[in-house]
C-alpha cells in the first residue's frame, strides 16, 4: 500500500554546517512524501506526486511540517527514572544517582519496565532513533533491544563495561566485558533494525586490560559502533591524567587500546586538545553535543566550530540531560552557540537533530533523512501547537521564522504525528 503524506516538507541534500544552508536545505510549501514498504520512495511537490500516484492513500497534514524523525545520538535509557535530579557535578551525579539506579536494572522485570517507559516516551517527542548506553548487566541490554524491536525502531546500544571505580553491583571484569559483549553482539547486532555498540563507559571506570579486550572485540566486529565519553568536565580530565600518567591526553587512553576509529562515537567532547581534534578528524570519528546535560551538570560549552572538521551529532544525554525532547535540545544548542559567539540557524539545528546525528552513527541516508531510499521514520510538526507559539508563528515571513518558535518553545504538543518504518503511531 502506497501512502502519500501531504504538508510542508523540509529536507537536506548536504551539510549546512559546512556549506551555505540556503544551498542544501529544501523546503516545499506544498510538498508530499511517498511511503511504501517501510521506505520513503519519493519527496516532491504534492501536485506532482498526487498525479503520479492517484490511488495512494493520502494523509493531509495541511500547514504542518513533515521532517525526518529525530535521531538522539547519546542517551542512557537506564537513567529514565532519575532525569531532572537536583544539582550535582559529574562524579557526584554518577555516585549519587546513576550507579544506584543502574544497579536496579540487573532485575529483568525492572529493566523491562524502564525500557518500555523509555520507548513509550521518546516517540511522543518525535524521536525515532536512539543510541543508548545500557548497564553492565546483559539483562538491561536484552530489555533495551526487545522493547525497541517490538516497536520496530532503529536503535543502537550496548552493555556498559566497567571494572573499576564503580560499585560491586555494576563492576565486571575484562574477561566478562569481552564475553558478555560478544554474546550480546551475536544475539542482537544486525537483527531487525538493531545495531550493537561496544560500550566502555569512560576511561576512569575501565582498567587498561578491559579497554584492550574491548578494542580487540571491536577489531573482531568492525561493523559495530563503539560509544564512550570524552572530556566532559575538567575534574574528569584531571582524574584521567592521574589514572593514565603515560597517556598523551584523554583520547590517547582509547587510541592506544584500539578504541579510536571511524565508527567511534565520543560523547560531550567539550575540552578537547588540538591533537585530539586532529586524531578524531583523521579517522572520521564522531563527537556528540549534549547541550542540556552540559549546562545542567555544569560541564562547559561545546565548540560547534568543531563541525567544520568532525562529524557532530546532537543528543539529550538522558538523564544528565534534563529533557527527553530534541526540540528542547536544539534550543539549548542555540543558546550554547550564542554564548560561544556562534548562533546556529534553524536549518543547522534541524540538520544536527536529524541528518547530523544519523551520520554520527553511520546511518546517513538510512534514518534522519527525508529523501528517497531512507527508512520511513517521519515526524510531523505542528508549528502552532500552543497559543504562545501560534501568535508568533502568525507573524512569520518565511519558514524559518515559522519554525524557530517551535524549536525554542515547543514540547511534545508540537509533535502532531510520528511514523516508524512506514507505520503510523497513534498520537493521543
Amino acid at each position: 500500500m502506497k501512502t502519500l503524506l501531504l504538508g510542508q516538507t523540509l529536507g537536506f541534500t548536504g551539510n549546512p554546517m559546512r556549506q551555505d544552508w540556503q544551498d542544501v536545505t529544501h523546503h516545499n510549501r506544498h510538498g508530499a512524501v511517498l511511503v511504501e514498504d517501510g521506505k520513503i520512495q519519493a519527496v516532491g511537490p504534492a501536485q506532482d506526486l498526487r498525479q503520479a500516484h492517484p490511488i495512494a492513500n493520502c494523509v493531509d497534514y495541511g500547514e504542518k511540517l513533515i521532517v525526518s524523525g529525530f535521531v538522539d545520538a547519546h542517551v542512557h535509557y537506564p537513567q529514565t527514572a532519575i532525569i531532572a535530579s537536583w544539582g550535582k557535578r559529574l562524579i557526584d551525579w554518577l555516585n549519587t544517582y546513576t550507579f544506584p539506579e543502574e544497579t536496579r536494572l540487573a532485575d529483568a522485570d525492572y529493566a523491562k519496565a524502564v525500557a518500555e517507559t523509555f520507548f513509550d516516551i521518546m516517540p511522543k517527542f518525535g524521536t525515532t532513533t536512539v543510541a543508548s548506553y545500557c548497564t553492565s548487566s546483559p539483562v538491561s541490554v536484552d530489555a533495551f533491544f526487545t522493547a525497541a524491536s517490538a516497536r520496530n525502531m532503529r536503535v543502537a546500544g550496548g552493555k556498559t563495561c566497567m571494572d573499576r571505580n564503580a560499585p560491586d553491583g555494576l563492576s565486571d571484569t575484562a574477561q566478562r566485558a569481552y564475553d558478555e559483549s560478544k554474546a550480546l553482539i551475536e544475539r542482537w547486532h544486525g537483527v531487525g533494525r538493531n545495531i550493537y555498540a561496544i560500550t566502555p563507559r569512560f576511561s576512569p571506570t575501565s582498567t587498561p586490560d578491559q579497554l584492550q579486550v574491548l578494542g580487540d572485540l571491536w577489531a573482531e566486529n568492525p561493523s559495530c559502533l563503539m560509544q564512550t565519553h570524552i572530556s566532559e568536565q575538567v575534574e574528569e580530565i584531571a582524574w584521567v591524567r592521574d589514572l593514565f600518567p603515560d597517556a598523551r591526553d584523554y583520547l590517547d587512553t582509547y587510541e592506544r587500546f584500539g578504541l579510536l576509529g571511524a565508527r567511534g562515537v565520543y560523547g560531550h567532547a567539550i575540552h578537547l586538545e588540538p591533537r585530539e581534534v586532529d586524531q578524531l578528524a583523521d579517522v572520521g570519528a564522531a563527537v556528540v553535543h549534549c547541550p542540556t546535560s552540559n549546562t545542567f551538570i555544569g560541564s562547559g560549552l561545546f565548540d560547534m566550530g568543531l563541525s567544520q572538521r568532525l562529524n557532530v551529532g546532537l543528543a539529550t544525554d538522558i538523564g544528565g540531560g534534563s529533557s527527553f525532547s530534541m526540540l528542547r535540545t536544539m534550543a539549548a544548542a542555540y543558546e550554547v552557540g550564542q554564548l560561544r559567539g556562534n548562533p546556529l540557524h534553524p536549518a543547522q539545528l534541524m540538520w544536527l537533530a536529524t541528518e547530523g546525528s544519523a551520520q554520527s552513527l553511520h546511518l546517513g541516508g538510512v534514518v534522519g533523512h527525508l529523501g528517497q531510499g531512507a527508512e520511513a521514520d517521519i515526524c510531523v510538526l505542528d508549528l502552532a501547537s500552543t497559543p504562545a507559539i501560534a501568535q508568533r508563528n502568525a507573524q512569520a515571513n518565511d519558514i524559518w521564522e515559522a519554525l524557530f518558535p517551535t524549536i525554542m518553545m515547543g514540547d511534545d504538543r508540537a509533535i502532531a504525528d510520528v511514523w516508524v518504518a512506514g507505520e503510523r503511531l497513534s498520537q493521543d
